[in-house]
């Protein structure tokens, strides 16, 4: 069997087991099972790839299949993956099942919370591993969909309120997606067989400049959206907030790597020629996103918040990195997608762990943690240390590709937006020191914190689960970076570069 079949039918017998379910344990066991099975098979895909690339194998996509499903249109459930999305799949296995743990203790509607958070993670599996741009789509909407449910159903404060601002800007953003996808497709002229949905089918035939010019900026705004573009960003601060902890985790960590991923993989691969032309307009969004969302985190004093802006500014980095162009900015962009979303899922993790506690998330009024919660304390701090780019952990490595690749561009624009965007590491330094300063440190504050229970056995797993590789990936990057500079020759090629 394909295993990239397996990734998606692990998930999709979770989900049949969870319905026969009728305990919380029960739920609880099939999800962590299910979840922990996937894991086992993402990293043997991840193995397996590296194995066939250490063979010689110099194909664009491995483990390719393909299956007829709606021929008057062309459709096809094509799967084929690439050093890029193998380690898209490996990081959303990881925090899937870290997921999973720190959810441990859901007790309100546990069964049907867990069918809707395997749900959105087996979106994700779908379009990470999908070559055919409407499959691509599906799983994209079924990867946004159950967040209306998780959040407006298991979410706190203006949690109706947030659920829907969520899911219309996301829905809006889907519309200027499909209309870009119907555009790829009705101008793509690489089937023999007429149009196709095909990537590599269209990559190879071509779109024409005056159908790109049109095409790519729907596209990348449809995608951008769920990147949290400015200014179309709003919703994600509100989503992250009123989203229970594992969705929060989920949210930031996977589900917006779909946004930096299809920007990539379809609008710049795809339209070129656009991309060259118009990368100057999202560029001064993108950079803006990187800037606004580090300004608008040392706003904040609820944690939560915090890292919802932190995550507009990691994002928008992202998508800046993509619009340079070049391959050394795209490989730090992909690393970039890969430590955020370890990163800001141990945030929410964290987060969640101390609200559970303490019950604010506010950072004022908390204070001397570490003496009280060392292990959640250390924890936090890692993360910080990660998010604002200590040597040594995988922000560090992301971060410094992405502004060394960007410097490559000799002209005033390009250097001085990226000079900018630099800059925002100075002011998340700001933030994230001073959160660890007053929450962290010095005396506790209140006496009802003095006797706070410690880190369970799973939370402490969903912890070590994302921070092992957040170390890894920081020590010994070269590895994925070569993994993934291999996979960026394609969209090279495209860019004539």
């Amino acid at each position: 069997m394909n295993i990239l079949l397996l990734l998606l039918i692990i998930p999709s017998l979770t989900l049949a087991g969870l319905l026969f379910c009728k305990e919380r344990e029960q739920a609880r066991l099939v999800s962590v099972v299910g979840m922990g099975l996937q894991f086992v098979a993402a990293f043997y895909l991840l193995f397996a790839f590296l194995q066939e690339r250490a063979a010689g194998n110099t194909a664009e996509m491995l483990f390719t299949s393909s299956y007829k499903w709606y021929e008057p249109l062309n459709i096809r459930f094509d799967l084929g993956v690439d050093g890029v999305s193998v380690a898209l799949i490996v990081l959303t296995a990881i925090v899937t099942l870290a997921g999973v743990f720190i959810s441990w203790r859901m007790e309100d509607l546990a069964k049907e919370f867990f069918i809707s958070l395997i749900a959105l993670a087996t979106g994700v599996f779908g379009f990470f591993v999908s070559l055919d741009l409407f499959t691509m789509f599906l799983f994209y909407e079924l990867a946004v969909i159950p967040m209306y449910l998780l959040i407006g159903i298991w979410g706190s404060g203006p949690k109706e309120y947030s659920a829907m601002k969520l899911t219309l800007m996301l829905m809006g953003g889907s519309a200027f997606l499909l209309v870009g996808l119907l555009g790829l497709y009705f101008n793509s002229t690489g089937a023999a067989d007429g149009h196709t949905f095909n990537l590599m089918e269209i990559a190879a035939g071509g779109i024409p400049v005056e159908a790109q010019r049109i095409f790519f900026p729907l596209t990348f705004v449809g995608f951008g959206v769920l990147g949290a573009m400015f200014p179309f960003h709003t919703w994600s601060p509100d989503g992250h907030a009123s989203a229970p902890t594992a969705v929060s985790m989920l949210h930031a960590g996977v589900l917006m790597k779909l946004g930096g991923y299809g920007c990539y993989r379809v609008a710049v691969f795809l339209m070129p020629q656009a991309a060259s032309e118009m990368a100057w307009f999202f560029i001064l969004l993108t950079g803006f996103s990187v800037i606004y969302g580090a300004f608008g985190a040392i706003r904040q004093t609820d944690l939560k918040y915090i890292n919802a802006y932190s995550s507009v500014s990691h994002c928008g980095l992202v998508l800046f990195a993509i619009l340079m162009l070049n391959k050394t900015a795209m490989n730090g962009a992909i690393l970039q997608m890969i430590s955020h979303g370890l990163m800001t899922a141990l945030f929410f993790a964290l987060i969640g762990m101390l609200y559970e506690r303490t019950h604010t998330r506010i950072v004022q009024e908390m204070g001397g943690l570490m003496k009280v919660l060392p292990f959640i304390s250390a924890c936090y701090v890692i993360a910080g240390l990660a998010s604002l780019g200590l040597p040594g952990l995988s922000g560090f490595v992301a971060e410094m590709t992405i502004f060394v690749g960007a410097f490559e561009h000799a002209d005033t624009f390009h250097r001085v937006w990226t000079i900018l965007a630099v800059s925002a590491i100075v002011v998340t330094a700001v933030y994230i020191l001073r959160v660890v300063g007053t929450m962290l440190m010095g005396p506790v504050n209140n006496p009802e914190y003095a006797h706070l229970p410690a880190a369970t056995w799973y939370e402490k797993t969903g912890a070590l689960l994302l921070i092992l590789p957040i170390a890894a990936i920081g020590m010994a990057p070269l590895w994925l970076s070569e993994m993934i500079r291999f996979s960026l020759e394609p969209v090279i090629r495209q860019l004539g570069l």
